[in-house]
């Protein structure tokens, strides 16, 4: 699994990231969307990476993902801002188009 972020992801990243946690990490948010496979890929920052998660391949930041989860992110993403959110895309599609600056606050 790789992850491209793109420079407008980085530099907002970098400005919200006031606690310099060193690691991105991938999650599936199945919070009040009903069963576990219903939900929506978000990431977050993090301090270091858990014992059950695994390095994800990107030269911009450290991520990771957890093992279980992994299965709901596409082989190849791209992380991009736009001015208002975050945005999870791959080759196939977008993955989540309305990811909030407010996950680097978690």
């Amino acid at each position: 699994m790789e992850l491209t972020i793109t420079k407008d992801a980085l530099q907002k990243i970098n400005t919200l990231n006031d606690r310099k946690k060193e690691w991105i990490h991938l999650a599936y948010d199945t919070e009040d969307c009903g069963c576990g496979v219903n939900g929506m890929p978000t990431f977050e920052l993090k301090d270091q990476i858990e014992d059950n998660e695994k390095r994800v391949s990107c030269d911009q930041f450290s991520v990771s993902v957890h093992y279980q989860q992994a299965v709901f992110f596409a082989k190849e993403m791209t992380l991009d801002f736009n001015g208002q959110t975050f945005r999870l895309s791959s080759p196939e599609g977008v993955l989540n188009p309305f990811i909030p600056p407010s996950v680097i606050g978690h």
